[in-house]
């Protein structure tokens, strides 16, 4: 009896034929593939440092400057995501690890890019004496501490207030390490790590417009981007130029949270563990368009062999721990040794710094460096209040209204990834115009790219107000001001510190460009630390500029600790809904 021949059945033959969407996400994977290498390929020039470089001004290189930023923004987010997964879970692993990494995050995510950006371009600089990968270098390494720290204390966050069940369940499946991180970890923390990930994202842009072009040891370096075409055409006065760098500038940013955060915050929606679904989920159509193709799936088969041998290779890493018992006597000890240590270093770093400080500024100037720093702190709180009262009542209202949510969330994404120096020539037309001192008009150039931070996060914290919760508020007739306190304050309070914090965060930082303006030959300084950092870089006195550094973070550590990090934990212990 011959044997009957078997042919695919129809479903089969379906799942196999390329469909056009297919097509269309083949092509565009192969079109930015294409892209990032062209772009790339560009970035290795012969570099001269006596010979400063030329930044052409013509409209058509504009679009391929906008490609060189946008691939430095994302060469940034790779490491910084790598060292959060690392760095983040160390510390919430192990209690030693973490009295070291938490603190020096709090004081690292407190220094201003600014203010180093000099020395590490020096160190690239060194590394690659004749190529511009040495500029690029530090560019990229301006994007990554701008994106890092507030990633990383996110990540840890959210694994040190992790689940009971989620952690006694690794423990009892007796994951491995690996499968304990990628299962369990990961996914928990997904949600608030795409989030202050998109937070994090907006505040490097404008890390990346300063880093494409800074003054060290006296010579002008510059890359080609965006940032660099704006200072270029601010110092040649040619404000048509600037604007429409700043058109560029936005539909960068608007591509890039169409096509990249829009998407990966609806598919963070997977991982949200609440009982009670928000009531407007995020929706993104290209998302949409990937889940209609087979080519994730078939990329996802392709790499599935990989990720299994990476998975049993990672079996040397052991079991997740279990309530082990340690001895007591022999813990104390270690920790007693540990903490002496740790000690003994912190101690050595701080007289070393202050010996350097001293045997380079004189005493009295230290002190009046202190006292700009002071004023500049002023500046920051008053930015902070206004940002409070104006921007929470709009978040509130945005976050509760779900119709208006969509379309204004992307509005307030933009505003907030927008570099605010692209917008200080204006502003110096409008001082010089109305006769206002730069010493009051700094705190509106700063409130131009901080204050949004707090509106972004009180939206994020109001949109997740449980339904039920509102409709309850509805039954009982809870409205006004006791609305206020018995729901919306309690349940956007813990969103607020973390955009307040930030809002802090970004002014310092906007403090540096924003009390000395330049436009042309129009030159406006305020009194503060800010413009003493700036003057500082410009003489290439590192021994002011570091002095500067060290009162700018000593500020922010002291207020952190005694007024930012208590609201935290008071917001997380009896605020959180």
């Amino acid at each position: 009896m011959s044997k009957l021949r078997q042919f695919p059945s129809r479903s089969a033959l379906r799942v196999a034929r390329m469909r056009p969407v297919d097509v269309l996400v083949l092509f565009g994977i192969v079109a930015v593939f294409y892209l990032v290498v062209r772009v790339g390929a560009t970035a290795d020039q012969p570099f001269d440092a006596g010979k400063p470089p030329v930044v052409s001004t013509d409209p058509g290189d504009l679009p391929y400057y906008a490609a060189r930023s946008l691939l430095r923004m994302f060469a940034g987010l790779v490491p910084a995501v790598l060292f959060t997964f690392v760095f983040g879970t160390w510390a919430a692993r192990s209690r030693r690890a973490a009295k070291v990494i938490v603190p020096a995050i709090d004081i690292l995510q407190s220094v201003p890019v600014l203010t180093f950006l000099s020395i590490t371009v020096t160190g690239f600089i060194a590394l690659f004496p004749h190529s511009t990968l040495g500029l690029e270098f530090a560019s990229i390494f301006a994007v990554f501490t701008a994106l890092v720290w507030n990633m990383a204390m996110a990540f840890y966050q959210s694994l040190t207030t992790q689940s009971k069940e989620l952690d006694e369940a690794a423990r009892l499946m007796r994951l491995t390490r690996w499968q304990r991180f990628w299962k369990v970890d990961v996914p928990s923390g997904m949600i608030a790590q795409v989030w202050n990930g998109m937070i994090s994202f907006g505040a490097a842009w404008f890390a990346l417009s300063a880093s494409e072009t800074i003054s060290v040891n006296g010579n002008d370096n510059a890359l080609p981007g965006v940032g660099s075409y704006v200072t270029q055409a601010l110092g040649n006065g040619e404000g048509w130029r600037v604007a429409l760098a700043i058109v560029v500038m936005i539909t960068m940013v608007v591509s890039v949270n169409f096509f990249f955060w829009r998407p990966v915050t609806a598919w963070a929606e997977r991982f949200r563990t609440e009982d009670c679904e928000i009531a407007e989920q995020p929706r993104s159509w290209f998302l949409e368009l990937l889940r209609r193709s087979t080519v994730p799936t078939r990329l996802g088969s392709v790499l599935r062999p990989a990720g299994e041998r990476l998975d049993r290779a990672m079996r040397v890493l052991g079991t997740s721990p279990g309530h082990l018992r340690h001895d007591p006597v022999r813990r104390k000890r270690a920790d007693l040794v540990f903490t002496v240590l740790y000690a003994v270093a912190v101690v050595a770093i701080v007289a070393k710094a202050c010996s350097y400080v001293l045997d380079n500024v004189p005493v009295g100037e230290v002190g009046e460096a202190a006292w700009l720093a002071l004023i500049t702190y002023g500046r920051v709180i008053v930015l902070v209040v206004f940002s409070t009262v104006v921007w929470v009542p709009v978040g509130v209202w945005i976050g509760m209204n779900p119709k208006v949510n969509r379309i204004a969330q992307p509005i307030v994404q933009v505003l907030a990834s927008f570099p605010s120096n692209f917008l200080f020539p204006l502003a110096v037309i409008v001082l010089g115009a109305s006769g206002i001192s730069l010493n009051w008009g700094s705190i509106a150039l700063m409130a131009l790219g901080a204050q949004w931070y707090v509106l972004f996060n009180v939206i994020a914290g109001a949109s997740a107000i449980p339904g039920d919760l509102r409709e309850a508020a509805a039954d009982l007739g809870v409205r006004g001001l006791l609305r206020w306190k018995t729901l919306i304050i309690p349940a956007i309070l813990p969103s607020y510190t973390t955009g307040a914090l930030t809002a802090s965060g970004g002014a310092w930082n906007a403090s540096i460009p924003g009390e000395l303006v330049t436009y042309g030959t129009t030159t406006l300084t305020a009194v503060g630390i800010g413009a003493y950092i700036t003057q500082a870089t410009d003489a290439n006195d590192f021994a002011r500029n570091f002095l500067g550094a060290v009162l700018m973070s000593v500020y922010v550590v002291i207020i952190n600790r005694l007024f930012w990090r208590r609201l935290y934990r008071f917001a997380q212990r009896r605020c959180a809904l």
